[in-house]
């Protein structure tokens, strides 16, 4: 029997034990009291699952983004022309996009391309001009025929013209031949809608004089137009010479009316021998006008 005066101390009870009571006025909060296990269980998992999250995070941003700069690229067929290509590759901006990206590859004329040709679709090329090795240039060219532009010789625009003749100006026709496709010739054939210049059907080997006195400005490789000389005269007018199977002269010589400066041939984007010719207002593609006119216009019958 318990001694008189005194009390049992209650034991408390699991869940007592685990708060404590704080306050005044007899208000109390109970906090809990976490124990030692459970309070540091969770932060102790932590880092050692965040480190290895942000290294694969870190490995996986690279090859993403590689994977998304990667360009695209092309590789021309027959019958393709950059409008053709620029919708059915979604190209943003167009065959003009296109044809900007890949200037170096096409050359001066965008309505030329040449199937083999490697376009960069989306992004600036880095690719070197494409030029077939000497030795494939005649096959290349008769496998060659492309829905935008082709040079055809063989497709003759209504009968050949007499071969023209030399005048007493210093000026003279390009070769001994006749025309076989005129000038603003239309047609499918042409994605610009017509022919850039006239097409004289000469033989492979056959000499290409100048038309008049003046300096080259360029001679050499131009994609599609194959072997091409482009000679600046003294009225500021240019003349262009292409598909050349070979070259006399070079950029900045001064060349006389009538002299040598090419043999006649089918390099670049050509089914055939003839030989190409322009006058520009400029250097480049796209400011051509009548050959022919101004070839009469110095004397030369043609």
């Amino acid at each position: 029997m318990p001694a008189k005066g005194k009390h049992r101390r209650p034991k408390s009870s699991p869940i007592t034990r685990g708060f404590v009571a704080a306050g005044t006025g007899g208000a109390a909060i109970a906090l809990p009291l976490l124990g030692a296990t459970g309070a540091h269980a969770a932060p102790a998992a932590a880092p050692a699952t965040a480190p290895q999250a942000a290294v694969t995070a870190a490995k996986a941003a690279p090859e993403a983004a590689a994977k998304k700069a990667a360009p695209r690229t092309y590789t021309v067929v027959a019958g393709d022309y950059l409008s053709k290509i620029a919708y059915n590759k979604n190209v943003k901006g167009g065959w003009h996009k296109l044809y900007k990206d890949n200037r170096q590859v096409i050359g001066e004329d965008p309505s030329l391309i040449l199937p083999g040709m490697k376009l960069t679709l989306g992004a600036k090329s880095t690719a070197a001009p494409a030029k077939p090795k000497a030795d494939d240039t005649r096959a290349e060219s008769r496998a060659s025929r492309s829905a935008a532009k082709t040079e055809a010789p063989a497709k003759t625009q209504g009968p050949a013209q007499a071969a023209p003749q030399a005048s007493g100006s210093g000026f003279t026709a390009p070769v001994d031949a006749g025309v076989t496709t005129p000038y603003r010739a239309s047609g499918s054939s042409w994605s610009s809608g017509y022919h850039t210049g006239v097409d004289f059907a000469a033989s492979s080997g056959t000499t290409v004089k100048a038309v008049g006195p003046g300096t080259v400005v360029s001679a050499g490789w131009s994609g599609a137009y194959g072997n091409e000389v482009v000679i600046q005269h003294a009225d500021g007018n240019y003349s262009q010479y292409a598909h050349l199977s070979s070259l006399s002269v070079s950029s900045g010589q001064t060349v006389g009316g009538g002299q040598q400066i090419g043999l006649s041939g089918s390099t670049g984007n050509s089914t055939g021998p003839h030989l190409h010719f322009e006058i520009r207002t400029s250097p480049s593609y796209g400011s051509d006008i009548d050959p022919l006119a101004y070839l009469r216009q110095h004397g030369v019958s043609v």
